[in-house]
């Protein structure tokens, strides 16, 4: 062979090399693009949960108010001028003790009037009765005393006996109002206030209190419980609290009274703890009250970030059967990332772990 040949030779060879090369790349592009085409069918899945139930203990936190246990304004009943005052602001108190005196003379000329009366009356109503009794004993002598003179010295004394009745009660009542010259105590406690001094005059029109006392050794903490929690105390409810005056202290209580109904004002249920007082609390203070409560049933509870708010509404969405449907719910307590709802939804019913507002309702393949 001479040189031309043997190089037409070789590009013969490098050509059918190239052709078998190019023919085995299509047919691998082939075989990629028939693995790879879809076959028409798309299989979409979403991660779930499923709602629990659960009923946690949780704290919520509240203001309230420190109040004495009992507190009064103290008031003259009958009008006079202050004759003695025996107290002041601070004054610790016992109850009956007294704490100041009225004078009023024509109070005390009608108390000796009325004595006086009664005196005649039971020294008239003594008469009538001897004197009936006389004519008793002479009456068992037939003949001796006429019937209708026995019959009127019996009308006699039990007139008298009225008389004098009724003369004792308006002494009575005199008395009493002699009494009412003295202010003392309704109970233990300490004196808030004194607004007026000897010589004032004073009376139940005046529309200033004496005093003002309050009871310093138990307080009411006044507690205002939101509707949404109102279902969840229970006698057993305790609460820790602190005031502004020593905010690096916690204090305790245990429920003690409720009123029972929803206040129509501020939808709250309003409470009142006992608290037995000590030096640090003064009474009348503000108060940061986190309350314990616990539900009295189980509810149910899904995941926080299960929950969609949007302009339609608060809702979750559930899964069942291969079909989305939107829950509208309502939101409760929060414990541990969960969030307590409350709706169309049961124990164990699946929801969208993370939903989301483009996911549509329906069936899903």
């Amino acid at each position: 062979m001479n040189s031309n040949e043997i190089k037409y030779l070789k590009y013969i060879k490098l050509s059918c090399l190239t052709t078998v090369f190019l023919v085995s790349i299509a047919c691998s592009k082939q075989e990629i693009e028939k693995q790879t085409k879809p076959s028409g069918k798309s299989t979409v899945s979403y991660e779930t949960v499923n709602v629990k139930e659960m009923n946690p203990d949780f704290t919520v936190s509240v203001p309230g108010e420190l109040k004495p246990y009992e507190s009064a304004q103290l008031f003259a009943k009958v009008q006079g001028f202050i004759k003695k005052i025996y107290v002041d602001r601070g004054s610790m108190v016992k109850k009956g003790q007294l704490l100041a005196v009225l004078e009023a003379p024509e109070m005390n000329q009608d108390y000796l009037a009325d004595k006086s009366s009664q005196q005649k009356m039971y020294t008239d109503f003594l008469y009538n009765k001897q004197a009936y009794e006389r004519l008793m004993d002479a009456a068992k002598t037939k003949g001796a005393v006429a019937d209708i003179e026995l019959d009127r010295a019996k009308s006699l004394m039990e007139s008298s006996r009225s008389a004098y009745e009724s003369s004792k009660a308006g002494a009575g009542r005199s008395s009493q109002m002699n009494e009412y010259l003295r202010i003392t105590a309704p109970f233990n406690g300490v004196i808030t206030e004194r607004n007026l001094s000897a010589g004032a005059l004073t009376g139940p029109n005046t529309g200033i209190p004496i005093f003002k006392i309050a009871q310093k050794e138990r307080l009411r903490l006044t507690v205002s419980v939101p509707e949404k929690y109102a279902s969840s105390l229970s006698k057993s409810t305790k609460v820790n609290f602190t005031v502004n005056s020593i905010p690096a202290q916690s204090f305790t209580a245990n429920l003690s009274r409720d009123s029972h109904l929803i206040d129509d004002k501020n939808r709250a249920l309003t409470v009142e703890f006992d608290v037995e007082n000590n030096p640090l609390l003064k009474g009348g203070e503000y108060a940061q009250v986190k309350l314990h409560l616990k539900r009295n049933a189980p509810t149910l509870f899904v995941p926080q970030k299960s929950i969609i708010q949007s302009q339609q509404g608060v809702f979750v969405m559930s899964i069942n059967n291969n079909e989305i449907k939107k829950i509208h719910v309502k939101e409760g307590i929060t414990s541990e990332n969960m969030t307590e709802v409350f709706g169309d939804l049961t124990v164990n019913d699946k929801i969208l772990k993370k939903p989301s507002e483009e996911i549509k309702e329906g069936k899903i393949n």
